[in-house]
């Protein structure tokens, strides 16, 4: 099982995860461009993937999803009310409807080799998901943990025994208060259905670990309210001191950028 990052940040989100056998791509919020060109660090391609899994509709998750969807003619999962919303919404263009393929939360679903659960998650979005990821041949999982303004005993009790997580430290919270946002839009991130500061990520993620998970991606950094190293330490802090047997830097943890392809995690290595 292997996963990476293409891109993960307010300005776009596309997220590879596989194994020998099936690839899939979770959201699309880049250019087609782009997407082909961070599968290709890793000696992939789009069309090597056996779908994509579409997280909710916001443009940051599937502004190149049209443009996939036109010219390779990948299967798209994702809830009906988000699928609603991307078709009413237009901005991906005309597709081909059929490629759509709706899919309910709490309920797993097979692509290949790959064992797929969607999960719900607070957002301020249609109905929108998280996703885990499991091996079918192997067994290990990865989750793709983003978009999520809280979390709870459902969301941690789902995402308890996995191997690699890129989960969501979007903003300092000092940060955002100070910062140039309008009010509105300060109070939208820092509600129940906004996005998790990186506080909020560290102490989600003291719950979450294990002693067989590898590694931990920080995702959807904002470009304005946060920077790498800020949550890094906030996270591993965290960690430390939350109740739980393990410190923060006893894991790898590292940032997901916005414009680069991660590192290639792949389990067991």
């Amino acid at each position: 099982m292997e996963m990476f990052s293409i891109a993960s940040g307010s300005s776009g989100n596309c997220i590879c995860a596989g194994n020998d056998d099936t690839h899939v791509m979770i959201d699309a919020g880049i250019s087609g461009k782009k997407i082909e060109a961070g599968m290709n660090t890793y000696d992939l391609t789009t069309r090597d993937m056996a779908g994509i899994l579409v997280t909710h509709e916001h443009i940051d998750h599937v502004a190149g999803l049209g443009v996939i969807m036109r010219r390779y003619g990948l299967p798209v999962y994702s809830t009906e009310g988000t699928i609603k919303a991307i078709l009413k919404d237009g901005r991906i263009g005309k597709v081909d409807e059929s490629l759509f393929h709706p899919i309910n939360a709490d309920e797993t679903f097979d692509i290949g080799s790959l064992a797929v659960k969607p999960i719900h998650i607070s957002h301020d979005a249609a109905d929108p998901v998280a996703y885990i990821i499991k091996d079918k041949n192997h067994g290990k999982k990865v989750g793709v943990i983003t978009d999520l303004g809280k979390f709870d005993d459902y969301i941690v009790s789902n995402i308890m025994d996995l191997s690699a997580v890129l989960l969501e430290a979007n903003h300092d919270v000092n940060m955002l208060e100070v910062g140039p946002y309008p009010y509105q839009l300060k109070r939208r991130i820092l509600s129940d259905y906004g996005h998790l500061s990186n506080n909020l990520s560290g102490q989600l993620l003291g719950k979450i670990l294990n002693d067989h998970m590898e590694h931990v991606f920080l995702g959807h950094l904002s470009a304005e309210n946060n920077y790498g190293r800020l949550a890094l330490d906030t996270v591993r802090d965290e960690v430390t001191d939350g109740d739980n047997p393990y410190k923060g830097k006893d894991f790898n943890i590292t940032v997901a950028s916005r414009h680069e392809v991660s590192e290639r995690v792949v389990l067991g290595a």
